[in-house]
């Protein structure tokens, strides 16, 4: 298993250093798409598959971080280097103060409360009174970085390049902080809390570094986003992503880093080609990328209840297995 993680990981690396040379400006933009989802899906991963709680509402931290990026750069004048660093540090803040009240919830509770979390954001960003700071329902422009050095890459490639080096930054650290200490008791506390806490662990304190840590993650995908889309507006940041990180996280594999990349795939092309095919069908197919998106997950779950990442598990153990006989 180890060995086929290497593998698989030094192909992917593979195929993100070379995929600015032969893709097309478009390819790049969603795979620099799925690079950012995959960092989002990786920070609610954290927080739900080795925490065990459950977050309906981390659109909002990734809107936080898409705002608070695009404020820096727009109305400050910061660079993108800067600014999302700065508005990742403030969604970290934001989900390590959400954390406290959620320790007096759990299951349902918590989830019904990300999810008010949820909706109330792009409503809050909407507001008249903000408008000054936000650009109200109009949102804000951000310009596209280029690359520096007078370096030969055009704005897709080297955005690409951006989301690529922040993308293995950020699965490194996770890697290094799960294998760890703070790894150790965030799953612990995901299985055991009773137990977890009799060993000395503290509960509270490590349920809200884990949520700030993944609002973090969020707020660093939101700023990369508002980046490589170079646009925010409230609309971009309704309920529909943040259902779209749980679909994602469930379908790459809960508890999983590398699950994160196939979920990151899923939400971001299985849409985008049921779409197409609305195209092809004409205005008779106005409801099949919804009905396509629906079943594709059904079947999903039944044939890898434990996603992408568990199913690649259980294949690797049978031939393991039949390699024995």
């Amino acid at each position: 298993m180890r060995a086929l993680t290497r593998v698989g990981w030094f192909f992917a690396i593979l195929f993100g250093l070379s995929a600015p040379f032969w893709l097309s400006g478009y390819r790049l933009y969603q795979f620099s798409q799925v690079l950012i989802y995959a960092i989002a899906l990786l920070g609610l991963n954290l927080l739900t598959g080795f925490n065990g709680q459950i977050s309906l509402g981390h659109g909002a931290f990734f809107a936080i971080g898409g705002y608070g990026a695009a404020i820096l750069i727009v109305k400050l004048g910061l660079p993108y280097w800067v600014a999302i660093p700065a508005a990742s540090v403030v969604c970290f803040i934001a989900g390590f103060l959400f954390g406290f009240p959620a320790l007096r919830l759990g299951g349902l509770y918590l989830a019904l409360a990300t999810f008010a979390l949820a909706v109330a954001t792009p409503q809050l960003l909407a507001y008249k009174g903000f408008d000054a700071l936000t650009g109200g329902s109009q949102g804000l422009q951000v310009l596209k970085p280029t690359a520096p050095f007078g370096w030969p890459l055009n704005v897709d490639q080297w955005t690409f390049l951006i989301c690529l080096a922040s993308t293995g930054t950020l699965f490194v650290l996770a890697r290094n902080l799960l294998n760890g200490r703070v790894g150790r008791a965030l799953i612990a506390i995901r299985d055991h809390p009773i137990a977890a806490e009799a060993m000395g662990i503290d509960a509270a304190l490590y349920k809200t570094i884990c949520f700030g840590i993944s609002a973090f993650y969020a707020g660093v995908a939101g700023g990369l986003d508002a980046v490589a889309v170079g646009f925010v507006a409230p609309e971009s940041f309704g309920l529909p992503l943040s259902l779209a990180f749980l679909v994602g996280i469930v379908v790459g594999g809960l508890a999983s880093i590398g699950g994160a990349l196939f979920g990151a795939l899923f939400i971001e092309f299985v849409p985008n080609y049921a779409d197409q095919l609305t195209v092809f069908l004409g205005e008779n197919a106005k409801a099949l990328p919804g009905a396509i998106y629906g079943v594709l997950m059904i079947v999903m779950m039944a044939i890898a209840p434990t996603g992408v990442a568990g199913l690649v598990r259980s294949m690797v153990r049978m031939m393991r297995s039949s390699g024995r006989t």
